[in-house]
C-alpha cells in the first residue's frame, strides 16, 4: 500500500509537473507553429470583419433626420405627370390631342413632327396624351402600342429597327426573335411588323431626337430618312395590319430640309412648335412639383431662385427640375431637414464645375484624343463661334494620332465616339448640310470651356506628347477650317 501510494504520489507529482511545464512551453508552441498563428489571425479578422459589418448594418439602420422627399418620382424629368401639372403648353396639347383623337374613332392619325429646343415638354405632352389613349382603347377592348426610343445613342438603320423590335417584345412580354447582328434589317423589320399584328390594333412610333440617327455614310442618305420611310408608309403596304402613327421629335427646326423626298412624301407630319418656358412658367412647373417634398421641407425663397436660374439656360424645364431635385438631394445628403437658398446655390455651383468633366479622366485613350482635336478646333478657331464641323475635327484627329503615333481610328469611328460624348453634357451635337450635293455632316458645340476639357486630357501621361504644340496646333486648325469653309 506505502509503495502504491508513493507510486501514486509520484505519478500524481510527475503529471501535475509536466501540465505546469506544456502550460510554460504552449506559448512558444504557438509562436514556432505557423498554423496556429494563422488560425488565430483567421479568428482575429473573422472577429473584425463582423465587428466592421455591425457597424455597417448599424449606420445603414441609423434613421437620421429622414428624408426632405416624399415623392421624390416627381422631381425626375422623365416622369408621366398627371395633366393638372403641365403648365404652358396648352396649344401643344390641344394640337397633339386633336392629331391623335381619330385613333380613338378607328381612323388612321396623321403623322406629327414635334420641334423645340431642349426641356420643351415635347417628350411629357406625347407622353401623357399617349397614356390618355392606351387607356381609352383598353377599356374598349382595344390594343394600342407605344413604340417609344431615343435615337440619340443609335448609330445606325440597322440598330434602330433592333430597338424597336426590343421595345415592342417588352411591352407585350414576347421573345424578341431576331439576334441583335447577323441577320438583314428586312428580317428585323418583318419581325417588327409579326410583333405589332399580333398584339396591338393601331400603334404610334415615337422617334425621339429623329435628327441625331444619320447612320454611318455621311454622303448616304440619312438612316432616319429611311426609317421614317418604311415606318410611314407600313400601314398602306399592308406589313401592319392595324392604324399606323409616326412622332418624330427634334431640336432642329431645320430637320426637314435634308429629308429625302420619298420619305417627306410618305411622312408628310403635322408640325407642332414648343417654345422656350419662360421664368413664370418655369416656376409654376416647379410649384406643381412642390408635392415632391414634405410640406414643411421648402424655404419661400427655392422656387423662385431655381426657376431663375433655369430661365438663364433658356428656358429649359429639364434643367429646372434637374436643379429643383439637386438641392433636395443636397440636404439629404447633409442630413438636413429643410432645403434653402444654399442648397439651391451650391447645387447650380455643382452643375458649372461640369462635373461631366470628370468622366473625362475615365474615358478610353482613343476616345480622349477624339475630344481633345475637337476641343483643339473649338479653341484655336479664329472664326466666331465654337462649333466645330465633323470634317475638320476629323483631320485634326489625324494630326493628333500622328504626333503621339497613336492607332488611327476611321472617321466614322471618330463622330461615333464624340457623338456619345453628348452623353455625358460635354457637347451638343447637330447634323448639317453642304446643299445640294454636297452631303452632310455634324456639327459639334462645346457646352462649356473646351479649354478645360483639353488640360483634363493631357493629364494623362499617354497624351502628354502633345502639351507645348498648342502654336503648331493652331496653324494645323486653321488651316483645316480654312480647307472645308472653302471647299
Amino acid at each position: 500500500m506505502a509503495g502504491s501510494n508513493q507510486g501514486g504520489s509520484d505519478q500524481s507529482t510527475l503529471e501535475g509537473e509536466s501540465t505546469q511545464s506544456e502550460v510554460e512551453e504552449k506559448p512558444n508552441a504557438t509562436e514556432n507553429n505557423p498554423a496556429a498563428d494563422d488560425a488565430s489571425l483567421s479568428l482575429s479578422e473573422e472577429d473584425s470583419s463582423e465587428s466592421t459589418q455591425q457597424s455597417i448594418r448599424d449606420m445603414l439602420n441609423e434613421e437620421g433626420n429622414g428624408s426632405v422627399f416624399v415623392n421624390r418620382d416627381l422631381v425626375e424629368p422623365d416622369t408621366i405627370i398627371d395633366e393638372e401639372r403641365i403648365v404652358g403648353r396648352d396649344d401643344q396639347l390641344e394640337s397633339v390631342v386633336s392629331f391623335l383623337k381619330p385613333t380613338l374613332q378607328a381612323n388612321r392619325p396623321p403623322n406629327m413632327l414635334l420641334y423645340g429646343p431642349a426641356g420643351t415638354g415635347k417628350s411629357l405632352i406625347i407622353g401623357a396624351v399617349t397614356q390618355q389613349i392606351v387607356e381609352l382603347c383598353k377599356s374598349k377592348g382595344e390594343s394600342f402600342g407605344v413604340v417609344d426610343i431615343n435615337c440619340q445613342p443609335i448609330n445606325t438603320l440597322d440598330q434602330a429597327v433592333y430597338e424597336l423590335v426590343q421595345t415592342v417584345a417588352k411591352d407585350v412580354g414576347a421573345e424578341v426573335g431576331v439576334p441583335e447582328t447577323g441577320v438583314s434589317t428586312k428580317r428585323k423589320y418583318r419581325r417588327l411588323y409579326e410583333l405589332i399584328n399580333e398584339h396591338y390594333d393601331s400603334v404610334i412610333f415615337i422617334l425621339d431626337e429623329i435628327d441625331l440617327l444619320v447612320g454611318r455614310r455621311a454622303n448616304d442618305e440619312p438612316a432616319y430618312s429611311k426609317l421614317l420611310y418604311q415606318l410611314s408608309r407600313a400601314s398602306n403596304t399592308n406589313e401592319i395590319e392595324g392604324r399606323v402613327s409616326v412622332a418624330a421629335l427634334t431640336n432642329d427646326p431645320k430637320f426637314m430640309e435634308d429629308i429625302d423626298g420619298r420619305a417627306e412624301s410618305s411622312f408628310n407630319p403635322r408640325d407642332v412648335y414648343f417654345p422656350d418656358y419662360d421664368a413664370n412658367q418655369l416656376r409654376e412647373i416647379l410649384q406643381n412639383r412642390r408635392d415632391a417634398f414634405r410640406p414643411d421641407a421648402l424655404s419661400d425663397d427655392v422656387i423662385p431662385l431655381v426657376a431663375a436660374f433655369a430661365a438663364q439656360s433658356h428656358g429649359d424645364a429639364r434643367k429646372a427640375i434637374d436643379l429643383f431635385r439637386g438641392a433636395g438631394d443636397l440636404a439629404d445628403e447633409r442630413g438636413e431637414d429643410s432645403v434653402d437658398e444654399h442648397h439651391v446655390r451650391d447645387s447650380q455651383e455643382e452643375i458649372d464645375k461640369d462635373r461631366s468633366l470628370k468622366l473625362v479622366e475615365g474615358l478610353t485613350t482613343q476616345k480622349k484624343i477624339s475630344l481633345y482635336a475637337t476641343a483643339a478646333v473649338a479653341h484655336y478657331s479664329k472664326r466666331s463661334g465654337s462649333s466645330v464641323p465633323s470634317p475638320v475635327g476629323f483631320k485634326v484627329y489625324q494630326w493628333v494620332t500622328d504626333e503621339l503615333d497613336a492607332d488611327q481610328m476611321t472617321r466614322e469611328t471618330y463622330v461615333k465616339y464624340v457623338k456619345e460624348l453628348s452623353t455625358y453634357g460635354l457637347i451638343s451635337t447637330s447634323r448639317k448640310s453642304r446643299g445640294r450635293g454636297g452631303g452632310m455632316y455634324m456639327e459639334f458645340t462645346f457646352t462649356g470651356d473646351p479649354t478645360g476639357i483639353m488640360d483634363r486630357v493631357t493629364d494623362d501621361t499617354r497624351l502628354e506628347g502633345i502639351v507645348g504644340q498648342g502654336e503648331l496646333l493652331r496653324t494645323v486648325v486653321n488651316a483645316q477650317l480654312k480647307e472645308f469653309h472653302q471647299d
